[in-house]
């Protein structure tokens, strides 16, 4: 923040009738601990009162509210030989960033200044003891089990609600953001003004209007940064891309790692991943061509889902991972839902991120996206898709073409249970004649497709629609969960 915007803040903040629960002065400096303690009990007073930060301000009289200045440097004091600001962070559990400013007034008086996050999903602590506020009072926050109640309901505020940057001007927002990148994918008008930018931009819940300007929210940031370098923490959410030269990650050909927001660098990023795949040669009656050995239509849809259901509370960014046998996809985290209900159930973490993506284009409505993967991947004669959950991931591989004898048994199974998905969420029925065309297995081999379903019985993930009848040439099958 500027200091002409910290003035300003500070003179809203003495505005107020009393000190509260997230706001407390002070006119010098008493001890270390203290300060510790006025954190953990200001970020846990804010969570309570919904505010955004909690405020603890040195050179102010805490009766009358008048500004005295201070000879508290906050920035440059020292506990022993380590500073102060390191000191405290490193006491404070769970880790907060809060900000501290040494500033003048107008009337060259020296402030400093804490801004304190507000605590989220659970108290925060200084020294193994969180505390709260009561009037003016700093107590432990376990004499008062309401309140410490109050914090651990209250829900944190949604990544994409969160402040990814404060205290911009209109020209910033304009300077930061993409902001034509929007009306285009939208198909509106671009303004003819810069009003009209952020107008639309604080209707769509993209930008707040704060004290000291405009606070750029992180859903605008991740979808229409110009350049995530300017938005502290999210550079760690830019796209990977890596190519590898074999099955495995011994040797790298090349890297790629976005920079621009999801909306502003997505068409890039998929065209970019699609000319780095490799390419099957088919040969025609007369002619011989090449196709790209995997469905642009699913890879695009795949790499909309690793973005938009990301857990952004993890650490670490989506990844694209090209082998020559296969492409992976992951994300952060894991997902709301089982694979196995990928292809018919929807449940997304990020749904405001969910919604713009959609109503950009950049993906397919609720729960229609997985199915036209799976839909394609059969299309392209591709072994089935797989997913993997670990501790900190997920991630969906696609594979190039093998042959149904190529597949072993798991494979097999996997992709006639996907077969019998897709076919159920199309109002259809699987049979042994669908899954003969699925695998285009000639007619004469139906006992090929029989003994694979006869697999799929047996590990329960389909079932048969009437299992009174005996006839095996006419039956047919759904998954284990319709």
């Amino acid at each position: 923040m500027t200091r002409t915007q910290l003035i300003e803040l500070v003179n809203e903040l003495v505005k107020q009738p009393n000190e509260s629960e997230w706001v407390e002065f002070k006119l010098n400096f008493h001890s270390e601990n203290e300060i510790g303690d006025r954190i953990s009990a200001l970020a846990n007073g804010a969570c309570i009162h919904n505010q955004q930060f909690g405020y603890l301000v040195f050179g102010i009289e805490d009766g009358s509210h008048v500004i005295k200045g201070t000879n508290f440097k906050a920035k440059s004091h020292k506990k022993g030989k380590e500073d102060l600001e390191h000191w405290l962070a490193t006491r404070i559990n769970p880790k907060i960033d809060f900000e501290v400013y040494e500033f003048k007034t107008k009337e060259d008086l020296n402030l400093s200044l804490y801004i304190i996050p507000a605590a989220k999903n659970q108290p925060v602590e200084f020294l193994h003891q969180a505390y709260i506020r009561i009037n003016t009072i700093t107590r432990k926050l376990n004499e008062f089990p309401e309140k410490e109640r109050k914090i651990w309901k209250n829900n944190a505020v949604p990544f994409e609600q969160e402040i990814a940057i404060a205290g911009v001007s209109a020209s910033d927002v304009i300077g930061l953001l993409n902001t034509q990148t929007y009306f285009e994918l939208l198909n509106m008008p671009y303004p003819t003004n810069q009003n009209g930018v952020i107008e639309k931009f604080l209707e769509e819940k993209l930008l707040l209007k704060g004290r000291q300007g405009y606070q750029i929210l992180n859903i605008a940031a991740i979808l229409f940064a110009k350049n995530f370098k300017d938005f502290e923490g999210l550079e760690r959410k830019s796209v990977r891309v890596i190519v590898y030269k074999g099955k495995n990650k011994v040797e790298t050909i090349r890297e790629q790692i976005g920079q621009k927001g999801y909306a502003v660098g997505f068409e890039g990023l998929v065209d970019w991943v699609n000319s780095q795949l490799p390419a099957n040669e088919e040969i025609g009656k007369a002619l011989r061509h090449e196709t790209t050995m995997y469905p642009a239509i699913a890879i695009r849809e795949l790499i909309a889902n690793a973005i938009i259901h990301q857990d952004f509370t993890y650490k670490g960014f989506p990844m694209i991972e090209i082998f020559s046998d296969r492409i992976e996809i992951s994300n952060p985290g894991k997902p709301l839902i089982t694979p196995e209900r990928f292809i018919d159930g929807y449940v997304s973490r990020n749904d405001r991120l969910a919604d713009l993506m959609r109503r950009m284009g950049y993906c397919e409505e609720k729960g229609s996206g997985m199915d036209k993967v799976i839909a394609f991947n059969e299309l392209y004669q591709l072994p089935p898709v797989n997913v993997i959950i670990d501790e900190t991931r997920t991630r969906v591989s696609m594979y190039s073409y093998r042959t149904l004898n190529d597949l072993d048994k798991k494979e097999k199974i996997r992709a006639c249970y996907q077969h019998a998905c897709l076919k159920y969420v199309s109002n259809e029925k699987m049979t042994n004649q669908s899954l003969r065309e699925r695998f285009k297995i000639d007619a004469k081999n139906y006992s090929i497709a029989s003994r694979i379903i006869r697999d799929a019985l047996e590990e329960n993930v389909i079932k048969e629609v009437d299992p009174s009848n005996k006839s095996r040439k006419y039956a047919s099958y759904v998954p284990f969960w319709a």
